[in-house]
């Protein structure tokens, strides 16, 4: 819990406003944070978007995108992030797509985040991918720490690729 805490308060110290656009944690991250007293000041909004038509009905993920790169790849996960940005009125984005079992694939545990960073006009994203183990809760539990508690971070990445 002090992690996320730690997280709430760097978010109210660097005046951010996220969002999160979450598929595979399905909700965890945004969750977490609301656990925390104070959270409402830093949280503008929680997408949870599980099926492909979702991920593009609510933050326009490019159906080409889904189909060349697959559901779980850096590159959706970045639309997501970006699409977030772009339909709240948040200033930072957090995004995670991935496989939490190996039931319909070999990718079990294989998640993509992505943290899109608004300062005016410009928007800049980064992107990653983590491999976890564990049950199928256990890597969305981890997918979902590990998401809030790189925002640091990529934050710091973010503001160096704007130029300061």
């Amino acid at each position: 819990m002090q992690e996320i805490e730690r997280i709430v308060a760097f978010l109210q110290r660097e005046g951010l406003q996220l969002t999160t656009a979450e598929s595979c944690t399905c909700g965890l991250m945004a969750s977490l944070l609301a656990d925390i007293p104070g959270c409402g000041q830093v949280l503008d909004s929680g997408f949870v978007v599980y099926s492909p038509k979702a991920k593009n009905r609510l933050l326009k993920v490019d159906f080409e995108t889904i189909e060349k790169f697959g559901l779980t790849s850096e590159e959706v996960a970045s639309e997501m992030a970006v699409g977030a940005l772009n339909v709240s009125v948040a200033t930072f984005a957090v995004a995670n797509t991935g496989v939490a079992d190996d039931a319909q694939q070999d990718e079990g545990g294989t998640q993509c985040f992505a943290y899109a960073l608004m300062r005016g006009e410009r928007q800049v994203v980064v992107s990653e991918t983590v491999q976890f183990e564990g049950s199928r809760v256990e890597i969305r539990e981890q997918a979902a720490r590990h998401g809030l508690t790189r925002l640091p971070e990529k934050y710091a990445e973010l503001l160096e690729r704007l130029g300061g």
